[in-house]
């Protein structure tokens, strides 16, 4: 069965009830797998069977429940997103002021302490009634719209509470302007609360106002990224040098880059060499060298020489466009503990609305006199404390935040839920080539005997080695290369499979290769045997080094550890975490880089296929292991992990297999990742704790519990207040970590 996933933006939601009520609206449709619903992103991400669920289903589901959805089309661009949100921000900006002004002008001229001071005009509780009606139908419209829709469809939400608070209120002030005797003859002074109702409406407005400015900031990353792009390319063609905007720029291009530009996609370096700033895809500070066959990314900057490129990935194939598009789905995914927040949500409303039936009941029958007055504000009051918003922005905003926080840091974590478990982890499984180690040899040690030197042995080896397509050739020419040796020409070459090279040399017969082949031509090894175990137990491999059948010397080769892997495995063992190193290498080489590295356990001479099985053995010890491997021999043990952690591109089958992919390629990262999830998971437990604290102390206190010992009762007002101030300080503490420290340099 053939499975899809779609992301696209709901319009209407604005509150953790929201939430609950669509999702369960999109999984009701035939064909659809999951649905997640995010509030701080405002978008639905569905997983489907495309031959059964399209778009106009889909989006029948979200209207069918009072919301609309929007599929934003592959051409619409992040900056005309960004422009719509900024035109709804102005919107709503207008609708605060506009409430809040009015409603002062009511306050002003009712409010018992400043009234003397108000014109004879503010006073008239018709001219309220009419600034009063003008925000109540038209700032306030919004929510009259959203609760008819919900309860059209029998749901409940925000939008609710908001529209039956504000209309008792508005409905009982109108009741006494129209029909004061009316009032009077029950005993009741005729006043009016037009303040309570509009002021409530600036306020909650107020409030999704600053909310939504702050939950742009925790789309900053996104932004950051997709600022990075050039927007333009400078493509040669007939030996002309022409700019052109870089959706034009077409796979196979070749292009020019001059020193200070942005390289406007990904490709391969064709001609002259550069330092390269990528620092901004990789988190890396360092510029890189890059010459002719280097991969070059896209949106980093050439920092000196000009050079020639062809385009090899362009549009949404490039890796900032993989990376953009890997940290808005992490931003739109739940994690596990979010569900507590969504359970309790689908209930809350139609509970407050209970709790504010009953406070009236109880405020009418048994409350002092006018019992009337105190059990409709009373109510009021319950309706308009409780906050459903905060508990669904609790988890998301959080979310966003850690997950942007690690893209600029290079690190691209898949979804929410690896983000959850990565501070749970207590084992961490290293692969050996090309994770802990660079994954190509390098010669580390040149002994000559005699009277040769290390510049005569390198010369004698590289020239012979020039011949061959070994690995362990290919290091020794390339050391040649880097000391500007000149080589010599080499008669007769012959390379013997498994055990080396030959040939003639200045009519001198030259080998070099194992011992093996140092036994199959008689040549006597007895006097550096030492050495050559020296070498081996540090886990190098010895290529020997004889002319005319006498030993000249030795050359060791190992495949190198990475710079960054010391500092990351004591880092790590810091953090109190088991250490493993994995590999199909030989148990002589890999205790050898293992003890150098201060790795605790070691699995050696284990195939690519007999890695998962060694990850699910230490989780069956009852650990929550992570796998750090490369991505690609390694994605069945990245699969199986509970956190699988790829060093690569960002590109390649990491971005599958993997949950967390370090682009910027540094062990230490693995550090930061967790600290990241741990940093992240205590933000969201303080908000969630914020959220919940803030309707278990408050309702009661809305419901009058403290009135009958103190006489104090919660002004509606301020309880409009308080909700929104719980809304925005979620977001804001979920913003602090965009200034945490992740990385021990930080």
């Amino acid at each position: 069965m053939a499975e899809a996933k779609k992301t696209f933006s709901i319009k209407g939601m604005h509150c953790a009830s929201c939430v609950s009520v669509l999702e369960r609206s999109l999984k009701k449709v035939p064909g659809v797998f999951l649905a997640g619903v995010n509030l701080a992103t405002e978008q639905a991400t569905v997983s489907y069977d495309p031959g059964q669920v399209n778009e106009s289903q889909l989006s029948e589901a979200v209207s069918r429940v009072g919301y609309s959805a929007e599929f934003i089309a592959a051409e619409k661009s992040e900056e005309a997103i960004q422009q719509e949100k900024r035109k709804e921000l102005k919107k709503l900006k207008g609708l605060v002021i506009v409430s809040l002004v009015l409603g002062g002008l009511i306050l002003w001229g009712s409010f018992p302490a400043v009234s003397e001071t108000a014109p004879e005009l503010l006073k008239s509780y018709w001219t309220q009634l009419v600034l009063a009606g003008a925000v109540q139908f038209w700032a306030g419209w919004q929510f009259y719209a959203a609760a008819v829709k919900s309860i059209k469809h029998r749901t409940a939400n925000m939008d609710t509470l908001v529209a039956l608070g504000t209309t008792t209120a508005f409905a009982y002030s109108v009741f006494i302007t129209v029909w004061p005797s009316v009032v009077k003859s029950l005993g009741i002074e005729p006043m009016p609360y037009f303040d309570v109702s509009t002021i409530i409406i600036g306020l909650i407005l107020l409030g999704r106002y600053f909310e939504a400015k702050a939950k742009a900031g925790t789309g900053e990353a996104i932004k950051k990224l997709v600022g990075l792009q050039a927007k333009t390319a400078r493509k040669v063609i007939g030996g002309k040098e022409i700019d052109v905007p870089i959706m034009e720029v077409k796979l196979g291009d070749i292009l020019r880059v001059r020193p200070g530009e942005k390289i406007p996609v990904d490709g391969v370096v064709t001609e002259g060499s550069s330092l390269v700033d990528e620092s901004m895809v990789t988190g890396e500070s360092m510029p890189v060298n890059k010459q002719v066959k280097d991969i070059i990314v896209g949106a980093t900057i050439n920092k000196t020489g000009s050079f020639l490129m062809q385009a090899t990935k362009v549009g949404q194939d490039t890796m900032l466009a993989q990376i953009v598009k890997l940290v808005q789905q992490a931003q739109g995914s739940k994690a596990p503990i979010q569900r507590i927040a969504d359970k309790i949500s689908s209930y809350f409303v139609p509970i407050v609305i209970m709790l504010s039936v009953a406070t009236f009941v109880l405020w009418y029958d048994f409350g002092p006199q006018p019992n009337l007055p105190f059990a409709l504000l009373s109510a009021v009051t319950v309706l308009i404390v409780a906050c459903p918003c905060a508990m669904g922005l609790a988890t998301p905003t959080a979310i966003m935040v850690g997950t942007g926080k690690g893209a600029e840091h290079g690190i691209l974590i898949k979804d929410a839920e690896s983000l959850e478990t990565a501070h749970k982890i207590d084992s961490i499984i290293f692969d050996k080539t090309g994770t802990l180690t660079k994954g190509k040899p390098e010669v580390t040690d040149i002994l000559p005997f005699g009277n040769m030197t290390t510049r005569d042995i390198l010369i004698i080896s590289a020239s012979l080695e020039v011949g061959s397509e070994h690995s362990l050739a290919e290091s020794v020419v390339n050391m040649a290369h880097t000391e500007n040796i000149k080589l010599q020409s080499m008669e007769n070459f012959r390379s013997i499979p498994g055990h080396g090279v030959e040939g003639v040399l200045n009519r001198k017969r030259v080998t070099l290769g194992n011992r093996r082949l140092m036994l199959q031509d008689k040549i006597d090894i007895a006097a550096i045997e030492p050495q050559i175990e020296l070498l081996e137990n540090q886990g190098k491999t010895v290529m020997i080094l004889a002319l005319n059948g006498k030993v000249a010397g030795i050359i060791a080769v190992a495949d190198v550890i990475k710079d960054s892997a010391r500092d990351a495995i004591s880092t790590l063992k810091a953090m109190r975490l088991q250490t493993a190193m994995i590999t199909g290498d030989n148990i002589r080489t890999a205790k050898a880089v293992a003890q150098s590295l201060g790795i605790e356990k070691v699995l050696a001479e284990v195939l690519p296929g007999q890695k998962e099985a060694e990850v699910r053995k230490i989780q069956a010890e009852g650990k929550i292991a992570a796998m750090v491997g490369d991505g690609i021999n390694d994605a069945p043990a990245l699969a199986a992990s509970d956190v699988g952690i790829a060093m690569g591109s960002g590109t390649d089958i990491a971005m599958e297999s993997a949950d967390i992919t370090l682009v910027n390629k540094d062990l230490s990262s693995v550090a930061a990742s967790i600290r990241l999830s741990k940093k992240t998971m205590r933000a969201i437990k303080q908000n969630l704790f914020w959220a919940f604290g803030y309707n278990i102390i408050l309702i009661p206190v809305a419901m009058g519990v403290l009135y009958p010992f103190f006489h104090v009762l919660l002004n509606p007002i301020f309880a409009s207040l308080a909700m929104a101030l719980s809304s925005i300080s979620v977001v804001l503490n979920s913003l602090r970590l965009r200034k945490a420290k992740i990385n021990i340099a930080d």
